[in-house]
């Protein structure tokens, strides 16, 4: 790692991190998710899966579900089960 006047303009080493970032689609529905989470788990649900089919774009929900189907790595429980609610009812 860079130190002193180097530190400020050199790139983040990419072996210090946790690995891979996460796709936007995961970090986008677990910052949803978190701001639903003091809500009963199935108003919860119901609130970020409405939320990502009134705002999110069709090909971003598509890769949601595409990555739940996947096993959902990384993402919210409470993301997982909003897109098992969008699946069911796509729109409202």
């Amino acid at each position: 790692m860079a130190t002193g006047a180097d530190a400020a303009t050199s790139a983040p080493d990419p072996s210090e991190g946790a690995g891979a970032p996460e796709p936007p689609h995961v970090r986008l529905a677990n910052d949803i998710a978190a701001q639903f989470h003091a809500r009963p788990p199935d108003e919860a649900a119901e609130m970020v899966a409405t939320h990502i089919r009134q705002f999110w774009d069709p090909r971003m929900r598509a890769q949601l579900l595409a990555h739940v189907d996947a096993g959902g790595a990384g993402l919210d429980p409470l993301a997982v089960d909003a897109a098992h609610r969008l699946r069911s009812h796509p729109a409202r």
